[in-house]
């Protein structure tokens, strides 16, 4: 096993830190180059970038970087979970884990748990959420056996794809996550879709 280098950078990004990014995605996502909404990531990365609170842990392999992990809090009232459980979650407060990326060569290895718990060490939110593609079984498999619950269907944005939304606690309390309403996931026909277009383009919580 590779022993990765982690770098966690947050509040100041060095010059050209959207290049380190896009440099790894391209390289993790070569094989979906074509799909149009994998062509904008560079715009999820200047909305992610730019956010308040935005944290990144980075994996290296000497002066190469491997994989990434970032997300940032989530705007009060407008978590990904809201209007999936009912009750809402007491504690509230949520970070929203965008995306996490690990280069091919260094898959298999462990990396992706180790960028997801660096970046999640020293949250002070009592919740974290993530979005599993729907037609990805093994990333909701893996999102589960970190202790994440699914708690509903999801499409972000217009022209993204379906996505589960996972929630779970950062503090070790028992999560009673109860679906608004029972929903079978996984086979994208029950997705609804929830984007929204504005002549402002997406609000702060739809990437």
């Amino acid at each position: 096993m590779t022993v990765a280098r982690i770098i966690h950078y947050h509040p100041e990004l060095p010059l050209d830190f959207d290049q380190l990014l896009l440099g790894i995605h391209a390289d993790a996502r070569a094989d979906r180059m074509l799909d149009p909404f994998t062509q904008r990531f560079h715009q999820v990365v200047d909305h992610w970038t730019t956010r308040p609170g935005f944290s990144c842990a980075v994996s290296y392999e000497g002066r190469e970087p491997t994989g990434f992990a970032y997300g940032a809090p989530l705007t009060a009232g407008r978590e990904w979970w809201r209007g999936l459980l009912d009750p809402a979650p007491d504690a509230a407060a949520t970070f929203g884990l965008s995306e996490l990326m690990v280069r091919p060569a260094w898959r298999g290895q462990g990396l992706a748990q180790r960028l997801h718990d660096a970046l999640l060490e020293a949250r002070p939110e009592e919740l974290v959420c993530l979005l599993a593609e729907a037609d990805q079984p093994r990333a909701r498999a893996r999102g589960e056996s970190w202790g994440y619950r699914p708690v509903g269907p999801t499409r972000p944005v217009a022209g993204s794809p379906a996505y589960t939304v996972m929630l779970r606690r950062l503090r070790p309390v028992p999560l009673p996550l109860v679906p608004l309403r029972a929903v079978p996931l996984g086979t994208g026909q029950e997705y609804r879709e929830r984007a929204v277009t504005r002549p402002d383009g997406p609000t702060a919580d739809e990437y």
